[in-house]
């Protein structure tokens, strides 16, 4: 079927259309090249800086500039964002790009890639269950400081890419919107039931139909997108989930619990009806979640033992499903 573009966003949307980018799995092997010592010199910047990417033979010059807020804080090798020139990606497995967020590694040791690739594991997990949800794609990146202050432990590492929201709205057929909450007659019911299931699947917490305090607009760690005048929340940034359990995750003290792998429900209470059907789904897609991470490159068999059991224990306690949905019905916003 042919998808049609609005026309103030023709340009942008062919683009998207024509991007081979988040149609593969395969991992890219990258070189980005640049002033890393002066990118990280000042978390509080946004300035770009001039770099070089490499991949599959050709040589982009790219933007880059830290992104980021509680990472910002704890990262030594902090996430950042890749502005591709206009027109120069033709041809290439970025064709059609523009500004790309880079999830990183944060620490230069293991088990901060490790964490990294169970984030990467979340956003594949979800696209397993929706096609609302960002697509990613793996990259093995050589970073080469030219200012010489990287630590030896910081390449090469693994990193993945996030879809554009741009690219997703066009993808699914609608755009994004800025709105200051989430609109109770407009929100597709269906879409937040999934979502709320699946941050519980992942003991994910920071997330929420609310806005941020640093934030103009709703939500907290979601995007709102509106296809013909249905309204869909689309989550992202799952690094303080359970799942991950990274060495920086706290739950919320107003939460009440102690740890982020103790899952806590927070889906919204007029959306109750819809959770048997939605439990019933994600039992059905129990292979095709856990398979997700046997098929990670880099992850290791004591990361993916410890992530699959922490999924078991979603898994055993939705087979008791009228317990579980009592549960939700108590802890339900």
């Amino acid at each position: 079927m042919r998808r049609l573009c609005m026309p103030i966003a023709a340009l942008a949307c062919a683009q998207a259309m024509a991007s081979p980018l988040f149609d593969d799995d395969t991992v890219i092997e990258v070189t980005l090249r640049g002033p890393f010592g002066t990118l990280f010199a000042n978390a509080e910047s946004r300035d770009e800086l001039p770099f070089t990417l490499s991949a599959e033979g050709v040589e982009h010059f790219v933007e880059v500039r830290l992104r980021g807020r509680s990472r910002l804080r704890v990262c030594e090798f902090p996430p950042l964002r890749l502005d591709f020139r206009a027109g120069q990606t033709g041809g290439t497995v970025f064709r059609g790009q523009n500004k790309l967020k880079l999830v990183t590694h944060c620490r230069n040791y293991d088990r901060g890639e490790q964490d990294m690739l169970e984030e990467f594991a979340a956003y594949r997990m979800v696209n397993q269950l929706t096609d609302k949800s960002y697509r990613v794609r793996l990259l093995h990146i050589r970073y080469e400081d030219s200012d010489r202050s990287l630590s030896d432990k910081a390449s090469p590492r693994y990193a993945f890419l996030i879809e554009s929201g741009e690219e997703l709205a066009e993808r699914i057929g609608g755009v994004r919107v800025d709105l200051p909450g989430v609109p109770k007659q407009r929100y597709d019911h269906e879409q937040a039931a999934l979502v709320f299931v699946f941050e519980f699947l992942i003991g994910n917490t920071d997330w929420g139909f609310v806005k941020a305090p640093y934030d103009a607009g709703c939500c907290h760690n979601g995007d709102l997108v509106d296809v013909d005048d249905s309204v869909y929340f689309i989550p992202y940034d799952f690094d303080l989930a359970g799942l991950v359990n990274s060495f920086y995750a706290h739950p919320d003290p107003l939460f009440r619990i102690e740890r982020v792998t103790q899952r806590l429900y927070r889906g919204l209470c007029a959306d109750n009806e819809l959770l048997g059907e939605t439990l019933k789904t994600f039992k059905i897609r129990e292979p095709e979640i856990l398979q997700v991470l046997q098929e990670i490159p880099g992850l290791t068999k004591d990361s993916i033992e410890t992530a699959s059991n922490f999924l078991a224990g979603f898994f055993k306690s939705a087979a008791r499903e009228k317990r579980l949905l009592r549960s939700f019905q108590r802890h339900c916003i």
